[in-house]
């Protein structure tokens, strides 16, 4: 997806037009730095290849004076400071030599530009959100981190989860989550966990699948329920048909269901809107970390009992040929994200998925000429715990696709865990980001129109 946009009070410390003109500068030179750092990191790798490929060892035998001046001059380049530093990178004797320098503390030209490029990211957070301003155990860490001080900044964070939990610690370095994890990978000297930290440099997304996790048992026959559990909730729906109406909806119906409607738009055309709140085991009162990142890896792999009982209520309920909108809030939006892997899936032609506050992490690919958007509010932590963040510190170059969409804002009144309901989503895009929810209301119209048959069912949570 791409961070086309950035809706809502992006400048909640009160900079002006100087403040905000110097940021600008500060974002080019980070984008730049990190740019270089990719550059210098390719650059490794291609004298690594060079400098082990086996003709190279050959012509040393033909021409011994000719080949060791060309190996030198190999072997300076990616070991001295005044070259690349310790830079020797890729295939067997490259990763080798890369592990000695890492036990050695031998830098590299590439990991510097890289973690200097993420502290100036994290210095960029404070131009949006005032308690990064304060002075607030997050200010200090990340005083701590442009410092280059990553053990005090670990202190400093385990006394701010010990004073006021780790829910609200980890919300207020939320904005910042993915450069402050990056650079603390990069500088903690473990080279095993540096390959997710250049994701976050570069602006990539890891491409490798989940991990596999076992699937829950279940009981034979358990599945989706065609009738709603109780007749006369749909009779209490939000009727408005906006993003908000969805929210508002979704948090009504609570976890471990799922509603499909059918409406009849602006066009005479039926069609059917799908709400998703997630299963039932990820409220934020009751679910503890590692049960959350389990949760996300479940669902991560598209064979957790919700998400298998979406499918099969969407085969049962929807009929043949119909055009289908998902819209999920929290791992909800991740099931709207495999139910909309192509028509295979689901057996119906998804036309839009909007996930709100959602992991929308690489791996799953949207139906053909689907359209896709993904909201946030840079608090929420749940849409970062995939990798990386949809609306990061620095943008990433524009994707050339028109069909993905991701907005994120900054409510400066956000209170864990009450902000990462629907409810609050609602309220929030109402009062700080209306901009992103007339965009997601204009995608969406054509399944704002007379309301028809509607079910809820109950699915399995997990």
């Amino acid at each position: 997806m791409t961070a086309a946009s950035t809706p809502g009070p992006r400048d909640t410390t009160g900079a002006g037009p100087q403040d905000a003109a110097a940021a600008a500068r500060l974002t080019a030179v980070a984008r730049e730095l990190a740019e270089a750092a990719g550059a210098v990191r390719a650059a490794g790798r291609a004298v690594t290849a060079v400098a082990s490929d086996p003709a190279l060892l050959a012509s040393l035998g033909r021409s011994p004076r000719s080949g060791l001046r060309a190996a030198g001059a190999l072997a300076r380049g990616l070991t001295e400071p005044a070259g690349l530093g310790h830079a020797p990178d890729g295939g067997r004797a490259g990763h080798s030599a890369r592990l000695a320098g890492v036990a050695a503390r031998r830098g590299s030209l590439a990991g510097d530009l890289a973690a200097t490029a993420l502290r100036l990211r994290i210095r960029l957070c404070a131009t949006r959100h005032a308690e990064y301003g304060a002075e607030s155990p997050v200010r200090r860490m990340l005083v701590a981190v442009e410092a280059g001080l990553p053990a005090l900044a670990l202190r400093i964070l385990r006394e701010d989860v010990r004073v006021r939990s780790a829910g609200h610690a980890l919300a207020a370095l939320a904005p910042a989550w993915e450069e402050v994890t990056a650079w603390h990978a990069l500088t903690d000297g473990n080279p095993f966990n540096d390959a997710a930290a250049w994701h976050t440099v570069t602006g990539t997304r890891v491409q490798s699948a989940p991990p596999p996790v076992p699937r829950p048992r279940r009981s034979p026959g358990a599945g989706s329920l065609a009738e709603p559990p109780d007749g006369v909730f749909p009779d209490g729906l939000d009727e408005d048909g906006g993003i908000c109406a969805h929210l508002r909806n979704l948090a009504a119906l609570g976890p471990g269901r799922m509603l499909t409607r059918q409406v009849t738009g602006p066009d005479g055309t039926t069609r059917c809107l799908v709400l998703l709140p997630g299963p039932e085991f990820v409220l934020p009162r009751t679910a503890s970390p590692e049960g959350l990142v389990a949760a996300v890896a479940a669902l991560g792999c598209g064979g957790s009992p919700y998400t298998l009982a979406a499918r099969h209520a969407l085969r049962r309920t929807v009929p043949d040929g119909m055009p289908v909108a998902l819209v999920g809030h929290g791992l909800g939006g991740v099931t709207a994200l495999h139910l909309a892997g192509g028509p295979g899936r689901t057996g119906r032609a998804v036309t839009h998925v909007v996930t709100v506050g959602s992991p929308t992490g690489s791996g799953r690919l949207p139906a053909p000429r689907a359209r896709v958007a993904g909201l946030a509010e840079e608090h929420d932590l749940m849409p970062r715990l995939e990798g990386r963040s949809p609306v990061p510190a620095l943008p990433p170059p524009p994707c050339p696709s028109p069909d993905r969409l991701e907005l994120a804002w900054t409510d400066p009144s956000y209170d864990l865990p009450l902000c990462l309901g629907a409810e609050a989503y609602a309220q929030s895009l109402d009062k700080s980001a209306p901009e992103a929810r007339d965009r997601v209301d204009e995608l969406l119209a054509a399944y704002r129109g007379r309301p028809g048959k509607t079910a809820v069912h109950r699915l399995p949570g997990g």
